[in-house]
């Protein structure tokens, strides 16, 4: 832990906004790792795959609350973070029904989905997903608590490669082109979290005041994400055991990492 918390000082300085950047770079090049994967590893089951995402959940669900919503108790009380978890939640929920998207659980969602491509519609519905995750990473750093950041950064990176695999895997499936190109779409769908990093992290540090509630604002996201997308999508085969003792084993990794490195 400590050498990796040397080079990324070494790289992006004290400045948290630069922070942000390089753990956005990170996880977004674990997540390239996963969609990667399918160029070498062509026979990946399905119900490898729901306890790979049901992982996944669990180290999402864990830092929730040990990265964001716990240390913006600590920050700001309980009133702020419960606010942005409702504010968190409901934009995601928002944005699940106005903009034009597709789930393999649900199908269509959004307005006027039928006149969008059907490959956009999929990169739509992955980037929604992985807003949350990118914007968390920043926060981390925007707090301050650069050791605290690195612990989530690498928590969401790790969970970010079974989400990467899958990606791709769903993207072959669904038909949208060869493997190759699979791969880059799910590469394309990850690509968002940076951005987003570099924003977490500058609006939190330039706002201090706003720390708690980008801390329950993060956390909420997440936490629809799961509920919403993740969890249905791992029992929609028959694999509800696999994807459980998965999630289970994300929590405890999860609580290990913190518990080790914090």
């Amino acid at each position: 832990m400590q050498w990796i918390e040397t080079v990324l000082l070494k790289i992006a300085g004290t400045n948290p906004v630069w922070q942000g950047l390089v753990g956005g770079v990170v996880i977004t090049l674990l997540n390239l790792v996963g969609a990667l994967a399918i160029l070498v590893w062509r026979n990946v089951s399905q119900r490898f795959l729901d306890a790979a995402l049901g992982f996944a959940a669990g180290v999402m669900l864990t830092a929730s609350f040990t990265s964001l919503i716990l240390p913006g108790v600590e920050a700001g009380g309980i009133f702020p973070v419960l606010i942005g978890i409702v504010i968190g939640a409901v934009l995601l929920d928002l944005g699940d029904h106005l903009i034009p998207h597709e789930h393999f659980v649900r199908g269509h969602e959004g307005r006027d989905a039928k006149r969008i491509r059907g490959v956009w519609l999929f990169i739509i519905a992955i980037t929604l997903h992985n807003m949350p995750e990118g914007l968390a990473v920043g926060v981390g750093f925007g707090s301050g608590d650069f050791h605290a950041a690195v612990t989530l950064m690498l928590a969401i990176g790790i969970q970010n490669i079974p989400e990467g695999l899958s990606v791709s895997l769903s993207a072959l499936h669904a038909g949208l082109g060869s493997r190759y190109y699979a791969t880059v779409v799910g590469i394309r769908a990850g690509l968002v979290e940076i951005p987003l990093a570099v924003i977490g992290a500058a609006l939190v540090h330039y706002m201090r005041p706003i720390l708690p509630y980008a801390m329950g604002f993060a956390a909420g996201a997440m936490l629809y994400v799961i509920s919403d997308e993740i969890v249905p999508e791992t029992h929609r085969m028959g694999h509800e055991r696999m994807a459980t003792f998965g999630t289970i084993l994300g929590v405890m990794v999860m609580l290990f990492l913190d518990v080790t490195l914090g």
